[in-house]
């Protein structure tokens, strides 16, 4: 019997998650995997205030990022598909969430956190984490988040692999996915 070929995506994927769960440099690669522009959420805001994350947050706080973080969501989804690594908070806004969810398939990518803990703490360009013991931090967002992140369309578990193994578990996913959707889509 002769398979037929998964057409490419059509909506642009939004990965999302914890900060340092690798959604940027997974990100990258899917896009390559997938043949789509890469947008890294956090690098189109700091394009578009002339500030870093941590410049905005330290000058303006967290509310004006998070509205700059929307604005910015909005105006790339409004584009042709790219694979977009959104902020860690970006599905903590209801109106960024729900647009993600009608115009992107989303994909949560889920590690231990003892694992990004670790990760995260390598560099010291995380405003939430300054002064702060990392662990504790993302235990705390985590259980504000995950109920959330529990929304995506697919969740795959990242972390102690390699990142070609997370593109590998997130194309398989997604094919699911888009299969499913257009069984879905045909029965309407």
């Amino acid at each position: 019997m002769r398979r037929r070929a998964n057409p490419g995506p059509t909506r642009t994927i939004a990965l999302v998650g914890l900060m340092g769960v690798g959604k940027s440099s997974v990100g990258r690669r899917l896009a390559n995997r997938l043949k789509l522009p890469f947008a890294d959420g956090d690098v189109e805001i700091e394009s578009a205030a002339g500030m870093t994350v941590s410049e905005i947050f330290a000058a303006l706080g967290e509310a004006e990022f998070r509205a700059g973080e929307a604005r910015v969501i909005r105006r790339l989804l409004e584009g042709p598909p790219i694979v977009l690594a959104t902020g860690g908070g970006a599905m903590m806004n209801p109106e960024t969430r729900a647009l993600l969810k009608a115009r992107s398939d989303t994909v949560w990518l889920r590690a231990d956190l003892a694992v990004i803990a670790e990760r995260v703490a390598r560099r010291d360009t995380r405003p939430l984490l300054r002064g702060k013991d990392p662990l504790e931090v993302l235990t705390t967002l985590a259980e504000a988040r995950y109920p959330i992140y529990g929304e995506a369309d697919v969740t795959v578990d990242v972390g102690q692999g390699s990142h070609g193994q997370a593109v590998d578990a997130i194309h398989k996913n997604l094919r699911r996915h888009w299969r499913h959707r257009r069984r879905a889509e045909t029965k309407t």
